[in-house]
C-alpha cells in the first residue's frame, strides 16, 4: 500500500488489548506500507516529553520506531489528547511531526488530513479550551510545571472532558460542514481524512460545482465489551479501502 491511516487509539496502560492490537498492526500491515500517518489521539494523554521514560511510553515509541526503521516513512500529527508531543519524542520515534491541516500527494492525489478537533467550531466551549492550550504562552507554563504536577491535571482535565460530554449532543461535537467546506476550498482539493469525532463513515459535500469526500476513522477499543477500531489504506492508483482492527475489509 501507498499509505496508512490511523487515529484515536487512546492508548493508555489499562488498555492492553488495544494496544496489543496497535502494536499487531505496526508489525503486520504499517511495515509493508509506504507510508504511515498517525492522525491524533494515539496517546490518551501526553504530558511532555520528559515522559518518555515511562515504561509503557517507552514500549509504544519503540514500535514506531521499529517500523519506521524497516522503511515505512512514520507521520504524526497532534490530537486533542497527545498534541505536547513534541521534537524529543519525533526524534524517538523516528518520525516527522505533521502541521494541522495538512496537504498530502499520494500517488496523484492530494489529500487534506486532519485531526479534526479544529472543525467542531460549534461547540463553542471547546474551542475556547483548545484555542487555549494550543498557545505558546499555555503551553510554555505547563511544561514549566513538575511532571507529577502535569499528569495530575491532565487526570482532572479528562474527568472535566468526559462529564462536560454527557451534556453535549452528538451534533454538537461533530465537526461543522461549513467549516469542513472553508477548509476544502483554502486547500484546493476534494479529499479529507481525519479522526476525532469516533464515527467512522464517508461523506459526500457540495463544494459548488464539485464534490468533496471526506473518510472519517474510528476510535480504537478492544478491552470493553463493544470492540471497535479501524484504520484506511490508498493503493498507488489512488483507491481507499477501510479496514477492521483485525485487518479485514470493511465494506
Amino acid at each position: 500500500m501507498a499509505a496508512l491511516f490511523v487515529s484515536d487509539l487512546h492508548l493508555q496502560p489499562d488498555m492492553p488489548h488495544t494496544t496489543q492490537a496497535f502494536f499487531d498492526f505496526l508489525d503486520t500491515h504499517a511495515n509493508r506500507a509506504a507510508q504511515l500517518f498517525l492522525l491524533g489521539d494515539i496517546f490518551e494523554a501526553w504530558a511532555g516529553d520528559d515522559d518518555l521514560g515511562d515504561p509503557y511510553n517507552d514500549s509504544v515509541v519503540q514500535k514506531i520506531r521499529a517500523v519506521a526503521e524497516r522503511g515505512t516513512q512514520v507521520s504524526w500529527m497532534a490530537g486533542n489528547r497527545d498534541f505536547l508531543a513534541g521534537e524529543k519524542f519525533a526524534e524517538a520515534a523516528q518520525l516527522q511531526l505533521l502541521p494541522d491541516p495538512h496537504v498530502a500527494t499520494i500517488g496523484d492525489h492530494r489529500f487534506i488530513l486532519t485531526h479534526g478537533d479544529a472543525y467542531c467550531t460549534d461547540d463553542a466551549a471547546y474551542m475556547q479550551f483548545r484555542s487555549q492550550v494550543r498557545s505558546a504562552q499555555w503551553q510554555a507554563g505547563f511544561l514549566g510545571m513538575p511532571l507529577a504536577e502535569r499528569k495530575k491535571i491532565i487526570a482532572q482535565l479528562r474527568a472535566g472532558s468526559r462529564a462536560a460530554q454527557q451534556e453535549k449532543s452528538y451534533d454538537i461535537m461533530d465537526v461543522n460542514d461549513a467549516a469542513i467546506r472553508t477548509l476544502f476550498a483554502q486547500c484546493d482539493t476534494d479529499s479529507m481524512i481525519h479522526g476525532h469525532t469516533h464515527r467512522p463513515a464517508v461523506h459526500s459535500h457540495d463544494l459548488g460545482g464539485q464534490t468533496g469526500t471526506r473518510y472519517v476513522l474510528s476510535d480504537w477499543e478492544l478491552d470493553g465489551k463493544h470492540q471497535r477500531g479501524d484504520w484506511l489504506a490508498i493503493d498507488w492508483n489512488g483507491k481507499i479501502k477501510r479496514f477492521d482492527f483485525n485487518g479485514r475489509e470493511v465494506t
